[in-house]
């Protein structure tokens, strides 16, 4: 059930917008009304408001002018992605835009703080939006701004991965709300976005690589097919003879990302249900290794 749901394209987009709203959502419930700042583009622009209605006086009214710029600045970047990502996960990216600065303009904002204790609100804000964007990246959608600038670089094979990206991009963002703004605004808000920042990185599957390891009698020439031309991945395997049947097995060797192996274990008891599969998680992988983004 997960295998199809997982690779089904309508129901990646609906968990990509129920992502969105969670994002927003933990975005406006627990860290506007404290007065803290999110991370990437959406940061830069709720800094870019905060100084036009501080200094230059300028009221937007019920709605928050924030969203807006959001949108508009991810026009130009999806334009420069569109040749390193390719239409579908740019259209998706933009269906995901639109939904982001929808949900971030109408959910309500508590007059309020919900948690009146920053530091907890923070953590779990921090928790509640990197499962949110989580969950984004790994059906196949970006929420825009810094995801897709990460994307880019991540596919490139620079070894940069969205979280480590975001954090070196807030890092700058939140020395400039150092000095405009106090050390509390800047300490909170770098607190929440470190949390979300990890956990995206845990919950970005086509950014954890695993090891497979697949134990055969059958034969190993199918499977080697399918990792090669379904997969996109290359495989080593050699034949060994297994100690307590004294039979002659064939062993896969194959490393690709945590969501591809659904695929692959889907594979492997279609062609062999009697077939052994040993998954390691958090391998380091280096050299030829591209990373995809499904």
């Amino acid at each position: 059930m997960f295998y199809n749901f997982l690779h089904n394209r309508w129901f990646r987009l609906i968990a990509a917008l129920v992502g969105s709203f969670v994002s927003a959502a933990a975005l406006n419930i627990f860290i506007v009304p404290l007065g803290l700042y999110t991370g990437g583009l959406m940061g830069m622009c709720q800094v870019i408001r905060t100084l036009l209605q501080t200094y230059a006086g300028l009221s937007f009214g019920a709605y928050d002018i924030a969203g807006v710029m959001y949108f508009i600045l991810n026009i130009p970047i999806l334009l420069v992605a569109y040749k390193t990502l390719g239409r579908g996960l740019v259209v998706r990216t933009l269906i995901c835009t639109v939904a982001y600065s929808l949900f971030y303009s109408i959910i309500p904002i508590p007059a309020a703080p919900v948690i009146e204790d920053p530091l907890t609100a923070c953590l779990l804000a921090g928790i509640v939006t990197g499962v949110g964007s989580g969950i984004i990246l790994t059906c196949g959608c970006s929420g825009g701004g810094l995801d897709v600038v990460g994307l880019c670089l991540s596919k490139r094979g620079s070894g940069v991965t969205v979280g480590k990206f975001s954090i070196t991009f807030n890092a700058v963002l939140y020395i400039a709300c150092l000095f405009l703004f106090n050390a509390s605004v800047a300490i909170y808000s770098i607190i929440y976005n470190f949390f979300g920042a990890m956990v995206l990185d845990r919950m970005h599957q086509q950014n954890v690589n695993v090891q497979a390891m697949i134990f055969t009698r059958e034969d190993e020439t199918q499977l080697s097919q399918f990792i090669i031309e379904r997969l996109g991945r290359s495989v080593t395997y050699w034949n060994g003879i297994g100690a307590y049947t004294g039979e002659n097995v064939h062993v896969l060797c194959v490393c690709l990302s945590k969501y591809e192996i659904e695929e692959l274990r889907h594979a492997v008891r279609s062609i062999d249900p009697h077939a052994f599969l040993v998954v390691q998680e958090g391998v380091h992988v280096d050299g030829n290794f591209p990373r995809k983004l499904n």
